[in-house]
Parts: C-alpha cells; structure tokens; sequence
C-alpha cells in the first residue's frame, strides 16, 4: 500500500511538472528569426573603405551564427552621405560607417577621436587604439556624441585608412612656399590648417576631385594614397604625388549606431559587435597595405608617376600650425581640452617608450631594402 502512495505521488508531481512546463512553453513568445541592421557608409560602393563595411557585416554574421546581419550599404542608398550621422541619431537608419572629423560643422573635438591631425602627439594606429581603449578614449568618445551633441549614438574605432599621403599636384613642390597661389582640394579641420599655411584650399567631395583637375578648378588634391587613389584616377590626371603627409597618419574611422538600437540587442550580440569592430580594423588593414603597396608599383609603371618625399618644412609647418590652432580651440573649448589633455598625456608615456624600445623601422627596412643603390665602390689600381 505505502509503495503504491509513493508511486502514486511521484507520477502526480511528474505530471504536474510536465504540466507546467508545457503551459510555459505555451506562453511563451515565438522564436523570432534573423534581425537586419540598416547601416549605410559615406564611402562610394567601389570604395576600399566600402570593402572595409562589408568586412564587418560579414563578421557580423558568422559570430552571431547568421542571427544578426548588417545591410552595408554604400554612400546615398538612404540618405545623402554626410546626413549619416543625423539618421543614425533619428533612428532612419541603426548605424554607419564614416569617420568623426566629418562632423566638425558640429562640434570641434570630433577630429580628435578620428586620430587627425598629427597622429596625434605621434601616435600610432596602435598607441591611438590603446588610448581609446585603455586610457578612456572610449568613454570620452561616446560622451561626447551622447552629452556633448545630444545625439542618441554610439561608436567603435573601426577603419585605419591610413597612413595617408600628402597629395597630388600639378607641378613639383621644393618647400612650403611653393604652396601658395595653389588651389588645393582638402577636407575638415586639415583645410583650415592648410589655409594657415598660405594654400587657398577647396573642400569637396571625393567624386568631384577627378573633374574639377580636369576643368584646372584645383591644382592640387589630396584623398587618401596607394589603391584609392588608383581607383579614383588620379594619377591619370597629375603626375607627382607626394609622400608622407601629417594631416592624417594614422587616422581612424567609425562604426556608429543608434544607442538604443545597440541596447535592444542581447549581450551575446552587443560583445560580437564590439569584437567585429576590432577584428575588421586589423584584418582589413593588413590586407590594405599591401594592396597599397600593389598600387604604388602600377602608378609608377603604368601612368608614369613620380612618387616624391614630401619637404620636410613643409611637414614642420603642418605640425605648428595645428599645435597652434589646438591650443586657440582647447582656450575656449572645456570637452575639446578634456580630450587633447587625455591624448598627450598618453603620448607622453607609450610614444617616447616605443620609440627607445622599437628600432626604427627605416634600419631593417634600409638593410634588406635601400632606398638608393650603393655606388660601386672604384676599382682598385693595380
């Protein structure tokens, strides 16, 4: 009798358990399939900066087991380029991929977290990323869209399009003074220091460089270097290109998105966002190089070009006339200071440090690579 009970409890608990189970499952909601993100770039869909995009949503996809997708699409698919920003707060679009001194109409530290201009304090891509990610960059970055514009947006460092060159012109160039009288194509806060050091400076979009040389509107123009200036038929137009330049060594894009979209996200989505984001920066970099490199050689061979060392004075006028035009900005500007403190005094440790630590690149690269054949040495008499 007591083992019948026991039997007859343990089948009701069992059932009852089943019970409740299946009413759970009853109530709760349908499994929702694959969510689309809308994000649209400021680059042209033949753009590399483009290939960098749609590396990400790539990413994007395989991390999350294809539960979540970025439509990458390309400049003016949604809104016209330069309103990215704007849609990304509105919710027009989830997010886009540009690069932050594009808003600098809207407030001046935008350039800062872009790494532009001047590395800076001498930063490299990967001191920069060490910054943003280890000396509170990140924090500043978000604060900054969030509190500062009150824009209802997010960023992640993403595209390392960089370094890029001093540009192109149409005639050679000894040293600085040999800028003024130039009508040069530039962008941002790079235009006004340019216009500081005597260049009459044009800003317009990368589309508009190739036609406006054509006319003789420009003389000169800068865009980025190596395969997109390849791509976008530069060296079609004008044969000497100058570099380095110090506008933008080691500048970094963006991967904004609506915060609220981000939120709406599940942790394991959010943490594969943030890890596309840096896994694209390296991969697409690396690979860039060398299609650069690829680039450099067809210039040369193909179309005749005459890649040239920029004069050092006019690199050392670069550098002073920003230095100048930070410290007018960070007088009157508290969040701009905030942010350019923040910069050199991380410089002020990793830069100095790297540099005692690393040995130069030119001594390898100059041992198994010189840059100038060797005389021969005179024969002997005997």
């Amino acid at each position: 009798m007591r083992t019948a009970v026991r039997k007859t409890i343990a089948f009701t608990a069992v059932a009852a358990a089943l019970g409740f189970a299946a009413q759970a499952v009853a109530q709760a909601p349908a499994a929702t399939g694959p969510r689309t993100l809308k994000m649209q770039s400021t680059w042209p869909a033949s753009s590399t900066l483009q290939d960098n995009f749609k590396l990400f949503a790539e990413r994007v996809d395989k991390l999350t087991g294809g539960q979540l997708k970025v439509d990458a699409l390309a400049a003016g698919q949604v809104v016209p380029p330069f309103e990215v920003l704007d849609a990304t707060h509105k919710k027009v679009l989830d997010g886009a991929h540009a690069v932050s001194y594009y808003w600098i109409g809207k407030h001046r530290a935008t350039t800062l977290f872009a790494s532009t201009p001047a590395g800076p304090f001498g930063m490299d891509h990967m001191d920069f990323l060490g910054w943003m990610y280890e000396g509170g960059g990140l924090d500043m970055y978000w604060e900054m869209y969030q509190k500062e514009m009150k824009l209802n947006v997010i960023a992640f460092p993403i595209l390392p399009s960089s370094p890029q060159a001093f540009g192109w012109f149409k005639r050679p160039i000894k040293n600085l003074a040999d800028l003024k009288g130039l009508k040069c194509r530039q962008t941002g806060i790079v235009n006004e220091i340019f216009t500081r050091m005597g260049m009459t400076t044009v800003n317009m979009p990368g589309g508009e460089i190739v036609p406006s040389a054509q006319r003789g509107v420009i003389d000169c123009a800068e865009w980025v270097g190596g395969l997109e200036d390849l791509r976008l038929g530069l060296p079609q137009v004008w044969k000497y290109h100058y570099v380095p330049g110090m506008h933008e060594p080691s500048v970094i894009g963006e991967l904004l998105m609506n915060a609220d979209v981000f939120k709406s996200l599940p942790a394991q989505q959010q943490e594969a966002i943030r890890s596309a984001t840096t896994e694209t920066l390296v991969r697409w970099w690396v690979k860039w190089q060398k299609q650069n490199a690829d680039a450099m050689e067809e210039m040369r061979t193909k179309y005749g070009t005459q890649i040239l060392r920029t004069p050092p004075d006019i690199l050392i006028a670069f550098l002073k006339a920003w230095d100048e035009m930070a410290k007018e900005e960070a007088a009157k500007n508290p969040f701009f200071k905030k942010v350019w403190d923040s910069q050199r005094e991380w410089a002020s440790k990793v830069v100095p440090a790297k540099r005692f630590m690393n040995p130069p690149y030119s001594f390898a690269a100059n041992y198994y690579w010189p840059e100038e054949t060797a005389k021969k040495a005179p024969a002997k008499k005997k």
